[in-house]
């Protein structure tokens, strides 16, 4: 039986992977060790050949990537423990960034993130979300394709010249919420959101590896920066669960999940968060398990997750809460109010007395019963738990598989260049001088190249029509593009 272990009580606890994608919760105040706990899961699975994706927070989960070091400490540990065949190694990495310095570029297009994702980032009214939606609408009706921000700024425009026609087809559209969405636009640049449109898009398979030995790859976001920015770090991590959730095929229960997804900083998903949007995590969380992806979410406190969605998380690491305040006491309650009781422990008590490195440990056990809570002393990590240097990241990246594909950006023929060539009068004369026949017969050549193989700014006819076969727009179907049901929540029911 493939199984995690997670520390010892009065007995070894285990995580058994074939509970794995029944989702689970790691919670504590700051400095308890939720850090160490996640290390310890994610290298367990990594180990059973199960791919990871996390963020990284305060730098040190990219501690995965390099071996630790047997201190006195943890050789105590190990032994206190009774680990069996524990020796330091690092997991296999990749590295990624929105803004694409401490890793491989993360990209997605404007279209895949959708209009409601898009504006719950740029912090939108409703009024606004829906101007948002009709100007997607319209993008997809006229076959134009948004990939970065540029196109969207573009379509902005043609939707403002276009202001009454477009208002009499699709439903209203105001000049106040179009210069609002641009302002907001603005804003999200300045802040260096831009990066995360464009192409090379990130494809889901490149998260789900495993390497030669067959261990799970631990793709690691690098979010020191990102965290500065709430709504775009939580509405990118919802978008990259919902392309999970829209785009693996059903599974049904599995010996061990076939992806892990980590969402650290949880609570930051769900501050001010509509009731429609709570619900439909709640939606994905619950049915996203038959499609073999495990979720955890990680926060100070357990309350910062809604019931509903609590209620779905059957393996629980609760680290130590101090109870100063009647936030913290009514914290301290509500952790011991979600734990499977133990005779032998007084939950509340023990919650507000635990060391770092110390955790209220119950998981799912036979037959997907959840155990007894233990009073758990946590396992040391394989791997450095601390930050990593500049050096040792660029080592990392230097071998890495996707490196090749992700990070250089691609600029192919989108609304953009479409609606400015629309711009121009047909009737203005080519003022360029004319070309001798040697300068024609030369660039005809390279153009033909160029249009073939493409340019270093935009792809080729043969890379595009290879890549044409998994996205396309020509078509009436096509050009309705597929977004994910979190990226489209409102799009069913809003009016236009």
């Amino acid at each position: 039986m493939n199984r995690i272990l997670i520390g010892r009580g009065e007995q070894p606890v285990h995580l058994l992977t074939e509970y794995g994608n029944r989702h689970g919760l790691v919670a504590g105040a700051t400095g308890t060790g939720k850090s160490v706990s996640l290390l310890v899961l994610a290298e367990g699975f990594s180990r059973l050949g199960v791919p990871v994706f996390m963020a990284d927070v305060k730098g040190d989960i990219a501690g995965l990537s390099q071996a630790g070091k047997a201190s006195d400490k943890i050789k105590q540990r190990v032994g206190q423990i009774g680990i069996e065949g524990y020796t330091n190694e690092a997991s296999p990495v990749l590295f990624w960034d929105l803004y694409g310095k401490s890793g491989h570029p993360i990209r997605t297009t404007v279209s895949e993130i959708g209009p409601s994702l898009l504006g719950r980032i740029l912090e939108l009214n409703d009024v606004q979300t829906g101007t948002l939606e009709i100007a997607f609408k319209l993008a997809d009706d006229e076959g134009l394709l948004l990939l970065d921000l540029d196109d969207l700024r573009a379509l902005l425009e043609f939707t403002a010249s276009n202001r009454k026609k477009i208002s009499s087809e699709y439903g209203l559209v105001s000049t106040q919420s179009i210069a609002a969405i641009q302002r907001s636009l603005l804003s999200l640049e300045r802040e260096g959101g831009k990066n995360l449109f464009g192409e090379p898009a990130l494809e889901l398979v490149d998260l789900m590896r495993t390497d030669l030995s067959g261990r799970g790859i631990i793709s690691i976001l690098a979010a020191d920066q990102l965290i500065l920015k709430p709504r775009l770090y939580s509405s990118f991590l919802l978008w990259l669960l919902s392309e999970l959730f829209e785009n693996l095929p059903e599974v049904g229960d599995l010996d061990k999940p076939k992806f892990v997804f980590f969402f650290d900083e949880a609570h930051l998903l769900f501050d001010d968060a509509p009731p429609a949007l709570k619900q439909k995590v709640e939606q994905v969380v619950r049915i996203i398990r038959s499609k073999g992806v495990g979720v955890y979410f990680c926060s100070q406190f357990p309350d910062d997750i809604p019931d509903e969605i609590l209620g779905q998380l059957g393996n629980r690491i609760q680290h130590a809460l101090r109870a100063y305040t009647p936030r913290d006491q009514k914290a301290v309650r509500t952790a011991a109010e979600t734990f499977v009781t133990n005779s032998r422990i007084n939950v509340a008590e023990t919650i507000s007395k635990m060391g770092v490195g110390e955790a209220l440990v119950s998981t799912l056990q036979e037959k997907g019963v959840p155990m007894p809570v233990e009073h758990t002393i946590i396992c040391p990590p394989r791997c450095r738990m601390g930050a990593i240097t500049q050096e040792e990241r660029t080592a990392v990246r230097s071998r890495s598989p996707v490196g090749i594909k992700y990070d250089s950006p691609v600029n192919r023929e989108s609304a953009y260049e479409i609606l400015s060539r629309r711009a121009v009068p047909e009737d203005v004369p080519d003022t360029r001088p004319e070309k001798t026949a040697e300068e024609r017969q030369t660039g005809s050549k390279g153009m033909l190249k160029d249009f073939l193989l493409g340019t270093g700014r935009r792809q080729g006819m043969v890379e595009t029509m290879a890549k044409q076969a998994a996205r396309t727009v020509g078509s009436q179907i096509g050009r309705q593009i597929l977004r994910g049901v979190l990226g489209g929540i409102f799009g069913g029911s809003r009016g236009r």
